[in-house]
C-alpha cells in the first residue's frame, strides 16, 4: 500500500521558523483553481506509486486556510481518483478550528487531525509569528472533541527563543494533560532563509545550547512515557495503536506520491519533486510541474539507514542485506561496532537500533554509518 500527500501552499502568514513552501493566498478564486489543478495532477500521476493508496495526508502550508467548500471539493475529488482505506489526515492551525470546519471534518472521510500548537506560552507564540494564543489552541482541541473528532495530534517545538526548562515543562505538561492519542515534538532548527535564521545571524536571538536542548528532550521522553506514550520515532509519540500511519511510510520505505507545489514523491527508486512555484503550477494547470531525481545505490542505502534508525523499530539487518547486498551491510556493521560497545546502538534479534537517549544527537552516529 502507498501514501498520498497533498501540499496546500497557502498560509495566513509565514512563521519565523518555517522553511516549507508556502505563501499568502491572493484572492478567493485562487483556492478554487488550486484545488482543480491539484486534482488534475493527481489524475495524471496516481499510478506512479504502483500500489493502491492506504493513507491520505493534507499538509502544507495550512490546509485549514482553504474555504470549507474547496476542502470538500478536494476530498471528493481524491475519493473518486485515489480512494484510501486507512487514514485521512488534515493539518490545521488552532485559529482555523471553527464549528464549520469541525462539521465538515466529522462528515468527511478525514479521521485524523494534526494541529500546530508549537507552544502554550503566549509570548513565545507571538515571537515566532503564530496567530493563535494558548487559549485558542486549548479551545480548538475541545471544539474538535465536541464534534466527535478524537484522533488528534498536536505539535510542540522546544529550543525556542525565550524558552527555558520551566516554560518548556509547562507547555509539555499542559498538553499531555489533555490525553491526546498522539504528540509530535521537534527541536527548533534554524533553517536558511527563515526569519529566525536571519535573526540568529544578526545576533538578535541565541540558539539553545546543547546541554539545555538535551535536558528538554529528556524531560519530553520521561513525561511522555509517564502518560503511556510510546516513543516510536525521534519526534513522535503515540498511545499504542494511534501511531501516524501516513508519516510512518516516510520511515519504512513505503512508496508515496506527493501532489502540489513543493511536494515530494518516492516510488522506491526515483524521487520526484513538484516545483515550489504556485504561479507556474496554476499556469500549467498542475500538469508536468515536477522534476525527477534518480538516486544512486549509495544514496538509497544512506536513506535506508537514516530513516530506519530514526524509529523505535530500528534497522532490519536481513532486509538491509537483501536490498543492498552483504558487502554494504557488513561495512556498515563494522562502523557500528564502536557504538554498540558504547551502548549508543543496540543489536538485538537482527535489528540495529539507536538508544532513545541518543536519538537527539543521532547525526553523530549516522555520519559514520552512511557511505
Amino acid at each position: 500500500m502507498a501514501g498520498l500527500y497533498i501540499h496546500i501552499p497557502f498560509c495566513h502568514s509565514k512563521c519565523a521558523y518555517c522553511d516549507f513552501y508556502s505563501r499568502p493566498r491572493k484572492e478567493r478564486q485562487e483556492a478554487g483553481l488550486l484545488v482543480e489543478y491539484l486534482l488534475n495532477e493527481l489524475s495524471s500521476r496516481n499510478n506512479e506509486a504502483n500500489e493502491p493508496f492506504s493513507t491520505v495526508y493534507l499538509g502544507g502550508g495550512t490546509p485549514s486556510s482553504l474555504p470549507v467548500k474547496d476542502l470538500d471539493t478536494l476530498i471528493n475529488g481524491i475519493k473518486s481518483v485515489a480512494p484510501a482505506t486507512e487514514e485521512y489526515t488534515i493539518e490545521v492551525n488552532p485559529e482555523d478550528v471553527t464549528d464549520e470546519l469541525c462539521d465538515f471534518i466529522s462528515s468527511s472521510p478525514i479521521n485524523r487531525v494534526s494541529m500546530g500548537v508549537q507552544s502554550l506560552d503566549d509570548v513565545q507564540l507571538k515571537f515566532i509569528g503564530r496567530r493563535h494564543d494558548a487559549k485558542t489552541a486549548l479551545d480548538a482541541v475541545e471544539r474538535l472533541r465536541r464534534h466527535g473528532i478524537d484522533e488528534i495530534s498536536c505539535d510542540l517545538i522546544y529550543g525556542l527563543p525565550m524558552q527555558d526548562i520551566d516554560s518548556w515543562r509547562d507547555s509539555l505538561s499542559r498538553l499531555l494533560e489533555l490525553g491526546l492519542p498522539h504528540l509530535s515534538a521537534y527541536l527548533l532548527s534554524y533553517e536558511p532563509g527563515t526569519r529566525l535564521s536571519a535573526m540568529l545571524y544578526k545576533g538578535k536571538v541565541t540558539e539553545t545550547d546543547e546541554d539545555t536542548a538535551v535536558a528538554m528532550y529528556n524531560l519530553l521522553i520521561e513525561n511522555a512515557a509517564s502518560k503511556g506514550y510510546r516513543h516510536y520515532e525521534i519526534s513522535n509519540f503515540a498511545i499504542p495503536g494511534h501511531e501516524a500511519r501516513h508519516n510512518s511510510s516516510y520511515w519504512n520505505g513505503t512508496p508515496y506520491l506527493g501532489i502540489g507545489p513543493g511536494a515530494h514523491s518516492y516510488d522506491g527508486a526515483i524521487r520526484r519533486v513538484t516545483r515550489p512555484d504556485i504561479k507556474g503550477y496554476l499556469k500549467n494547470r498542475g500538469l508536468n510541474c515536477f522534476d525527477i531525481e534518480e538516486e544512486s545505490v549509495d544514496e538509497r542505502f544512506n536513506d535506508f539507514i537514516i530513516t530506519s534508525l530514526r524509529t523505535a523499530d530500528g534497522l532490519n539487518i536481513e532486509e538491509c542485506s537483501l536490498k543492498f547486498g552483504e558487502r554494504y551491510c557488513n561495512e556498515m556493521m563494522v562502523q557500528a561496532t564502536k557504538y554498540i560497545d558504547s551502548g549508543a546502538l543496540s543489536l538485538l534479534s537482527g535489528r540495529l537500533k539507536i538508544d532513545e537517549r541518543h536519538w537527539l544527537v543521532s547525526d553523530r552516529i549516522l555520519v559514520d554509518l552512511i557511505r
